[in-house]
Order: C-alpha cells, then structure tokens, then sequence
C-alpha cells in the first residue's frame, strides 16, 4: 500500500511538474486592436461618422498609434480584409512599400499597412471570413414583431446604436490613441457584447432566431481566429490584429480561452 501511494504521489508530482514546465514556456502572443472604420465603410447596422484621418492633426495622431503598437514588436500584422483579396492586399502594400500607392482612410491602410513598412515587413496578412448569414437581424426582428416583442427586440438593437454613438462623441473630443483606447476598454467591450446576449433570447423551439444570430456571428469570428492563429509559426511570434471593435469582445474571448497564446491588450502598451 506504502509503494502504491508513493507511486501515485511521484505520478502527481511528475504532472504537476510537467504543466508547470509548460505554463513556463514562451506562447505566442496576439495583440488584437479594435478599431472605429475610419473610412466609414458603412457596413455595420450603425455606423459611426468619422472625420478625415487623412487631414494633418489626424495624420499626427495616428503616428502617435503607430508608436504605440510598436512596442508590442509585432512579427506580422493581420487586418480585416477577405482572406480571398490577398492578392490585392500584397499588391497594394508592395506598391506602398515602393511608394506608389497612396493609403486610403481605412483602418486597415492607417494602422496596417503604415505600421508594416516602419517596420520593414514583407507583407500584410488579410484574415477576414465569413459564415452566410452571419448577422440575420432582419429574421430576429420578425420573430419579435410576430410575437408583441417588437419594444424590446428594438430596445436591444438600439444599445448597439447607442455604444456607437458614444465612440462617435467621443472621436470628436479626443485623439485617435485615446477613442482607440476607449474602444478597447473592458467597460466598452462588455457594453457591445451585452445586447447579443440579450437577443439570444428571442427565440423559442422551432424558431431559434436570436440565438442563431448569435451562433452565426460566433462561427464567423472563430473563422477569423482561426485565419489568425494560422499565421503563427513559432513560438516567438507576436501577432497584431486590427480589426473592427465589433469583433473584439469576442476575439478576445476566444484567445482568452486558448491556453496555447499570450493575449496582450492595447490599454497595456498605451500607458
């Protein structure tokens, strides 16, 4: 009996060794950015109204960005552009790199594309997916109306239009670093990921609306992470990601629970 425990202990102590010796070595690291779309693209249910960041305080501000990710160090940098458009993507930042190509507004160009050639990397990385339908808002709708929910189901939506307001404010009193880091609060994260859970109770059996919404929009943002781990090929990487804040509650939720990467935040390195 005496051997049998001592055998169990040596067992455990040899496991808890090993997970130790594990936790200890380096993981790669992702430093996931939201960002308001500086182009407006428009695309979102609300959308914010962003002034030119091509105009010159703007452009000052968005310098100071850059040499906020810098210290972050990143190995690439990977942007939410269709994982199918890298051609156009490694056209565009390789006319950049010769200086031919004029960056747009966009985010993907402002952070990007500016921060990829300060730091002499070859090439950008384009991550975005998608899952159909991923955001069936109009489905959730009509199952509310049908069954008296509308208020609610427009209460709900209109927390969205509301959190986007505020970013909007926000912009126009404060430099690029300082919305950007209001985006990547954890307060300001929770608030945009609050009413997806509010509308995943709008369904019933035999009509799942709400909480399909939300599993269509989970399966595509998996989709992305997965394009985004996929960039990593050794343990020293140090992904940066930038990406619409609408994604960034649940990215960041997912490579929290991904054991085998360091997340890093935004808020850590702006200090």
């Amino acid at each position: 009996m005496r051997r049998a425990i001592l055998r169990l202990g040596l067992a455990l102590v040899t496991a808890a060794s090993s997970t130790l010796a594990a936790q200890a070595q380096p993981r790669p690291e992702l430093l996931i950015v939201g960002s308001y779309h500086m182009a407006n693209r428009n695309h979102d249910v609300y959308n914010m109204r962003a002034d030119d960041v091509s105009s010159p305080d703007r452009q000052r501000q968005v310098a100071q960005v850059i040499e906020v990710l810098k210290k972050f160090r990143p190995t690439k940098i990977a942007i939410e552009a269709d994982i199918d458009d890298g051609a156009r993507v490694d056209r565009e930042y390789a006319e950049y790199r010769a200086g031919t190509y004029t960056l747009s507004r966009d985010e993907t160009n402002q952070l990007g594309y500016r921060l990829a050639r300060e730091l002499g990397h070859p090439r950008v990385y384009p991550v975005n997916a998608w899952a159909g339908n991923d955001f069936p808002l109009s489905a959730v709708g009509d199952y509310a109306k049908a069954r008296g929910q509308d208020a609610r189901f427009r209460a709900i939506v209109g927390e969205w239009g509301a959190a986007t307001q505020e970013l909007d404010d926000y912009l126009k009193a404060h430099s690029v670093l300082e919305t950007l880091e209001h985006a990547n609060s954890d307060a300001f994260v929770a608030e945009n990921m609050g009413p997806y859970f509010e509308v995943a109770r709008l369904g019933e059996p035999g009509d799942y609306a709400g909480p399909d919404l939300l599993g269509n929009y989970y399966l595509r943002n998996i989709r992305i992470y997965r394009n985004i781990v996929g960039l990593i090929a050794s343990r020293g990487e140090r992904i940066l990601v930038v990406y619409g804040y609408g994604h960034l509650g649940w990215l960041r939720e997912i490579a929290h629970q991904d054991q085998t990467v360091r997340l890093r935040t935004l808020n850590e390195f702006a200090r």
